[in-house]
């Protein structure tokens, strides 16, 4: 499977790949302030920080440890980026501004998620969100995840220090009211 190239289709997506051809839609998207704030990413982001960044994503998808994937609409331009962690089973995600508010990272993320089940063969994938990332608990809400009751992984980056709280999705388990 090493040298087979993933692409999951769904819900209007088009999961791949990065290529070449993407490194000059990945300076944007990585560029923006939001981004930013929110990740670990190089700041600013500019064409070497993508030369780099995808250099190192090919790495992990090669080591097997990591999965980066393009994610585009229907095989068009690239709105955002959704990433598999096989060795912590962590889903990160990243959706350009321009593709905001538009359902984008919820259907990225479900495609993972299942990928992550039936192919990756995990028994349960996390998020890691901060408090006050309203569009990321959207997300994590959205897609069954539920907030873990555990305290959370405190962060720093970038000279913030942030905490990051964990979500859970079990296999077969979607979201449903406590008993």
């Amino acid at each position: 499977m090493a040298n087979r190239s993933v692409q999951l289709r769904g819900d209007g997506l088009l999961l791949r790949e990065w290529v070449d051809a993407d490194l000059a839609e990945m300076v944007p998207l990585f560029d923006d302030p939001e981004v930013a704030y929110r990740t670990p990413v190089v700041t600013p982001f500019g064409r070497h920080a993508a030369e780099d960044y995808l250099a190192r994503a090919r790495q992990a998808t090669a080591d097997g440890t990591r999965l980066h994937l393009a994610v585009t609409v229907g095989g068009g331009p690239i709105g955002g980026e959704v990433i598999l962690n096989r060795i912590t089973a962590m889903i990160a995600y990243t959706v350009a501004p321009a593709y905001r508010r538009q359902g984008l990272a919820t259907r990225a993320v479900r495609l993972l998620t299942r990928y992550a089940y039936e192919v990756a063969g995990l028994p349960a994938v996390f998020l890691q969100i901060e408090a006050d990332n309203v569009g990321s608990v959207a997300v994590a809400r959205a897609t069954g995840f539920r907030l873990l009751e555990e305290s959370p992984e405190m962060v720093e980056d970038k000279g913030r220090r942030y905490a990051l709280h964990r979500w859970a999705h079990v296999n077969g388990v979607r979201r449903q009211a406590s008993s």
